[in-house]
């Protein structure tokens, strides 16, 4: 699989500039307000680029300019000391939200910013959509530092250029400002590097958001097909669960209940509509229980497993918070669970459960990065000039 060696965020609510290395398997800490969510969140919008949604979810977050690092563009030693008021100073730069990771194959970083205040093109009318975002550039490059010389795609405004050996030619000069490249450019044999990187980011997968609470479909039967991929909501939980269990890791998907619930197992059965209904059997009870009426940790932890033992591995898995509605004994067996899968596909995991943290760093390839804030800023504890990846953002424009 290919690996994602480091994942860079600027100008992002907490995130000033953050660049963090990445292993096999990570794990992102640190207390309540550090700018975790902020990180997992800036991640999923780098992935909706691929798929054409950047601009609407940022506007989902309240648009550009309320999610731009609200701080100075830099402290003084008297601000971190507390002995001089915190407060800013004329910008150098117009700011910009900039986005990126280094990978084994090629790396990628975008840029976005406001819009210069006009009317649209060809009308006297100023355009309605004056405050969506401008991508300003797009760069695709060989090896984890960007280097002019290393730089395979350019895109600056409209412009996109592609490198032909040791010359450059436009591709495209009239790309709309609110359309990636990954996007908009899909010619997999005049731009391999755009379509390489389109089908990594795609391919990444994002669990947060399982309802389990009572009225959650995932509680009422489905009719079942062949599911190698639990969908993002977890309705398919059932299906998924019994394709791993005909084309998948049976075993693991057995031994992943009886770690976390000792003399348990699980069964499937169908109606006559071919809904499927899960059967979850437990020592000491005369019946088994359906999907309806297990307990939101129970069911939280069978779609965490449907999701861990895929039989089609994305290249990035990524937990947001996986220990909610999860009794604390749960989390152990959870953590065993994400170091095994993290041997076929990269997983992000961010939690604050002492738990779940501890038994994943004590796999010795687990990469623990800690967050904290300073002044409002988030930063990785311990991170010194040595210790960050070797990242180097484009210029700006």
């Amino acid at each position: 699989m290919s690996m994602i060696n480091a994942f860079a965020v600027s100008n992002y609510r907490s995130l000033k500039n953050v660049a963090a290395p990445l292993a096999g398997l990570n794990v992102v800490t640190g207390p309540n307000g550090c700018g975790k969510s902020n990180l997992y969140k800036s991640l999923r919008l780098l992935a909706e680029a691929a798929k054409g949604n950047l601009i609407s979810s940022i506007a989902q977050e309240g648009g550009l300019d309320y999610t731009f690092w609200a701080g100075p563009d830099s402290f003084t030693s008297g601000m971190r000391e507390g002995s001089a008021p915190v407060q800013g100073s004329a910008r150098k730069h117009n700011s910009r939200l900039r986005l990126g990771f280094a990978s084994e194959e090629f790396s990628y970083a975008i840029s976005l910013g406001m819009p210069a205040p006009q009317g649209f093109a060809g009308y006297q009318d100023p355009s309605m959509f004056q405050f969506d975002p401008e991508i300003k550039r797009e760069c695709i490059w060989v090896g984890d530092v960007f280097r002019p010389s290393s730089c395979l795609i350019d895109r600056v405004g409209p412009v996109v250029k592609v490198r032909s050996g040791r010359k450059w030619e436009v591709y495209n000069a009239h790309l709309n400002s609110y359309e990636s490249i990954l996007n908009e450019i899909s010619d997999p044999v005049a731009v391999p590097e755009v379509h390489a990187v389109r089908q990594t980011i795609r391919n990444w997968r994002f669990y947060d958001q399982f309802r389990t609470d009572p009225h959650s479909i995932i509680r009422t039967p489905q009719i079942g097909t062949r599911t190698p991929v639990l969908d993002h909501d977890g309705h398919s939980l059932v299906a998924a669960l019994r394709t791993i269990h005909e084309i998948g890791d049976r075993q693991a998907l057995y031994h992943a209940i009886e770690d976390a619930f000792p003399g348990a197992t699980i069964n499937f059965s169908a109606d006559s509509g071919n809904r499927f209904v899960l059967e979850f059997l437990q020592d000491g009870l005369l019946r088994p229980l359906n999907q309806a009426e297990l307990s939101d940790g129970t069911l939280r932890y069978l779609l965490l497993v449907a999701a861990l033992l895929t039989p089609r591995p994305p290249s990035l898995l990524v937990l947001n918070e996986p220990e909610t509605s999860l009794h604390p004994d749960l989390l152990p067996a959870l953590g065993r669970l994400i170091i095994r899968a993290s041997r076929e596909t990269q997983v992000w995991v961010v939690s604050h459960a002492p738990r779940l943290v501890a038994t994943l760093e004590r796999d010795g390839d687990c990469n623990s990065i800690a967050l904290n804030k300073e002044l409002g800023e988030t930063v990785v504890v311990g991170q010194g000039l040595l210790d960050a990846p070797p990242w180097q953002w484009p210029d700006q424009h």
